[in-house]
């Protein structure tokens, strides 16, 4: 470490959100919010035996300082509940991580609305945002992964209706009204208040999305800002998606809303040195959730090709990674991107360095490109 954090402004951090107070508000043509996240991937310590998950909480707690020291925008940490993720109650890491840092805002990338209670998620996050002044955000949606329906008794058969519904009840109570709403999934209700609220605006709320036009729909429908998860194939393909969201937000009459893209990769000190380093725990994590769901195993040159300018993988030198999130606002006019940092058991002391050089030197490159 060591070098002086950047003026987090320059990222947008609470300090300077808009005037009226809505911090999901598009921030423009020549300005991009740079964010990460991470599933709290359970690597493998120097014994080569698996980390205990506590130990990677504690991890998480200092990558998050650290994003938050170098003035990166948000820090969000998925929901999972299987060994090889260590975060299952975002909402419990982040309230801690809110005690450890000033200004980044913090979210969840995702929590799995269709197998959770909207009341208590919004409880959760309204809670985390008074403890962290205001800098709390959620993200739904259905997550990729289906562990969480078994083990709290949902059945994969009502997939589809149960986010439906629950994404309904929850944009009732999160506009801090009495809640009249009934449905086949829950019991109904009819005018109960849910607390706490919050002190100076509604919960930020994004929908996380894959790539479908019925998702993308759906986000609009509800005035939501939208994320859309790019692990694979070219960026620039998402742009329809993109379009078909901010003409769907027009024809629906809402204020358009922050575009996002989540993607993985690495940063260090040269091109060179990040795909070394970076390659082995992408492979490992890429062939393993590629054998639970049918893929090929990847290959060298897949993985190579995904790191040339155009593909979904940001690894590379700060230059390379800044000249590629340049491209990508440029292509679909993204308001904001988040790296997906962590990969399998990729060390420790490399996401670190990583996120350092993401807040330290991408950021700053990225203004400057997108100033020219």
């Amino acid at each position: 470490m060591g070098e002086t954090p950047q003026d987090s402004s320059a990222q947008g951090s609470p300090a300077d959100s808009p005037a009226d107070g809505d911090p999901t508000r598009p921030v423009g043509p020549d300005r991009i919010l740079l964010g990460l996240n991470t599933f709290g991937d359970a690597g493998t310590g120097p014994d080569g035996q698996p980390l205990p998950h506590a130990v990677v909480l504690r991890q998480l707690l200092e990558q998050a300082e650290l994003a938050d020291a170098v003035g990166l925008h948000a820090f969000a940490v998925g929901e999972h509940h299987r060994r090889d993720f260590a975060v299952s109650a975002p909402e419990v890491f982040l309230a801690a991580a809110a005690a450890r840092t000033r200004q980044i805002r913090l979210g969840s990338a995702v929590t799995v609305l269709s197998s959770d209670d909207p009341i208590r998620v919004f409880q959760r996050f309204s809670t985390l945002d008074a403890l962290s002044n205001g800098r709390a955000e959620v993200m739904l949606g259905r997550g990729s992964f289906v562990e969480s329906f078994p083990l709290f008794g949902f059945d994969l058969a009502d997939y589809e209706v149960l986010f439906e519904e629950k994404l309904e009840l929850f944009h009732r109570v999160r506009a801090e009204k009495p809640v009249h709403w009934e449905g086949r999934t829950r019991p109904a209700l009819n005018g109960l208040s849910v607390y706490p609220r919050l002190e100076h605006h509604l919960l930020p709320t994004w929908i996380g999305v894959g790539g479908t036009p019925e998702s993308v729909l759906r986000c609009a429908e509800y005035g939501y800002p939208i994320i859309f998860a790019i692990i694979g194939g070219q960026p620039r393909s998402f742009a329809p998606l993109a379009n078909l969201y901010r003409e769907a937000m027009a024809k629906y009459g809402h204020p358009l809303q922050q575009v996002a893209t989540h993607s993985p990769g690495h940063v260090a000190a040269t091109d060179d040195e990040a795909r070394e380093e970076y390659f082995p725990h992408w492979l490992e994590l890429r062939n393993r959730i590629g054998a639970e769901r049918g893929w090929g195993p990847a290959t060298r040159g897949e993985f190579d090709a995904m790191c040339l300018p155009e593909g979904a993988l940001y690894v590379g030198a700060p230059e390379t990674v800044a000249r590629k999130i340049v491209r990508l606002k440029h292509n679909l006019g993204v308001d904001r991107f988040d790296l997906k940092y962590s990969s399998g058991s990729l060390p420790h002391s490399a996401m670190m360095r990583s996120i350092e050089l993401f807040g330290t030197a991408v950021a700053p490159r990225v203004n400057e490109l997108l100033k020219e």
